[in-house]
């Protein structure tokens, strides 16, 4: 689905004025900001009644909205991102100082996907960057499958539901360490 002109610049317009978003994404419903807005990303934290201290994922449309983040990877490591990506897998990459605190929390790797997911694509693609993306769940409870439950779990408290739907994937996305290649969490393809 390709969203309309008129409802991405509304999103865009939201997303700088420190809104929080809901949006599909590959398997569940996300939460998401602008990375660089401590303020929004303190309010998705507190949504999920989740510690700043765990960390955030940001997904893009195309790897070049991360390469700040991929600064001092190998060429190898660049080359498995690239032959990966777009896809529902998020690598943990070695924090290069460039991500703020609020979004690696305490962890010394930064989480980054770069999705194939429409909405997330128009969305990146009309910033020309990354935003927040973390499952849109109060933690301990399942993520979201359907707007209707991002409605139940949060109410108004989301500034804005972005239509659409999950696209071939059952659950959050794979996570892999970029150094080991480990998969720290798998995936599952319905």
């Amino acid at each position: 689905m390709q969203l309309p002109l008129w409802r991405i610049d509304r999103i865009i317009h939201g997303l700088t004025n420190g809104e929080v978003i809901a949006y599909p994404t590959e398997g569940v419903w996300g939460l998401g900001c602008l990375p660089e807005l401590h303020a929004s990303v303190a309010h998705i934290l507190t949504l999920k009644r989740r510690s700043w201290k765990a960390g955030l994922i940001l997904v893009a449309s195309q790897i070049s909205h991360v390469d700040e983040y991929l600064d001092g990877i190998t060429l190898e490591q660049r080359r498995l991102l690239e032959s990966v990506w777009p896809a529902p897998v998020t690598f943990l990459v070695p924090d290069n100082g460039f991500v703020p605190s609020w979004i690696k929390g305490k962890n010394k790797r930064v989480a980054l996907r770069v999705s194939a997911h429409p909405i997330v694509q128009d969305i990146c693609q009309a910033l020309g960057g990354p935003i927040v993306s973390t499952s849109a769940n109060p933690t301990g409870r399942k993520p979201a499958t359907s707007a209707l439950k991002v409605r139940q779990y949060f109410g108004n408290e989301v500034d804005l539901l972005v239509p659409g739907n999950l696209s071939g994937q059952e659950g959050p996305s794979e996570i892999r360490d970029l150094n080991t290649d480990e998969i720290i969490r798998s995936r599952r393809v319905i």
